[in-house]
């Protein structure tokens, strides 16, 4: 009895010097500025930019020389030609969220898959699938409205953001482990920026970030962003919309088409500032 004692008091002091130990490393940041759909929630970030942005370029030409060993990137000149063209249009926009994310080391490349996907790692590592441009038949505006998005999500570091959580998580996991003999488990920081940008769903709270900001990205690179409405009506359509809200950690494809609508009207006057011009 008195050992159980022992071992449940060294426990407890391991987990408080634990959680210690993690707030000391977190950090609160705001990694973007709030732009005029007033995205300013603060976040905690266990990892550095450095890190994550380094782990994530790795984690990308890995992915990259794999669809170049079986012969899936970049197969259709046209298809490249567009992605590439719309981010040579969005990038520039992304100084009213960040003033450092126009410098950083853009890759733009194009997958071919059935999948209906596409996808923004930290630091500016972009990838669009062959089915998005196919299968909804997007236009130009639509392939901003989607592209704006992901980019988003790297804006906001919602990767880094991630990371940090499963980290968090991973360390819990790891003391437990090692007071009960049960070794160490885990994976490197490349691995995990890549699960947790490609592998892991979005919380609403992301999602609803990237919809907000990904709207003005386009209206600010001078397309409409009411596109984002049309695409995801193609979404529900083609059943891309996913399961009901209340299933999923995502919104439904009705409130997300309702939230658009909102967040569209918003950026409205910047977009027709772009027509001016």
């Amino acid at each position: 009895m008195s050992n159980n004692r022992q071992i449940n008091r060294s426990f407890r002091a391991a987990i408080l010097a634990l959680m210690m130990l993690m707030l000391a490393s977190c950090q609160t940041v705001q990694t973007t500025q709030s732009g005029a759909v007033g995205v300013d929630r603060p976040q905690q970030m266990a990892y550095s930019s450095a890190e994550v942005n380094g782990a994530a370029a790795k984690a990308y030409q890995q992915m990259m020389r794999q669809a170049q060993a079986k012969g899936l990137l970049n197969r259709n000149p046209n298809h490249v030609s567009r992605v590439r063209a719309v981010a040579s249009r969005l990038i520039p926009a992304t100084s009213a969220f960040r003033n450092d994310a126009p410098g950083w080391r853009w890759e733009v490349n194009v997958i071919s898959s059935a999948e209906v996907n596409a996808w923004c790692m930290p630091g500016g590592k972009i990838a669009v699938y062959t089915g998005l441009i196919e299968k909804l038949a997007v236009s130009e505006a639509e392939l901003a409205a989607v592209m704006g998005h992901e980019i988003a999500h790297a804006l906001r570091e919602h990767g880094r953001e991630k990371a940090s959580q499963q980290a968090t998580q991973n360390v819990l996991v790891g003391i437990a482990g090692a007071l009960l003999g049960l070794g160490e488990l885990g994976t490197g920081l490349a691995g995990t920026v890549a699960n947790v940008t490609i592998g892991l769903p979005n919380s609403r709270e992301f999602e609803r970030e990237a919809d907000r900001i990904g709207v003005e990205l386009a209206a600010r690179a001078g397309y409409d962003p009411r596109a984002a409405i049309t695409l995801w009506q193609k979404m529900s359509q083609t059943g891309g919309g996913g399961p009901p809200q209340f299933l999923s950690t995502h919104p439904s494809a009705a409130s997300r088409i309702q939230d658009l609508q909102g967040y569209a009207n918003q950026v409205m006057p910047i977009y027709q500032s772009t027509q001016r011009r």
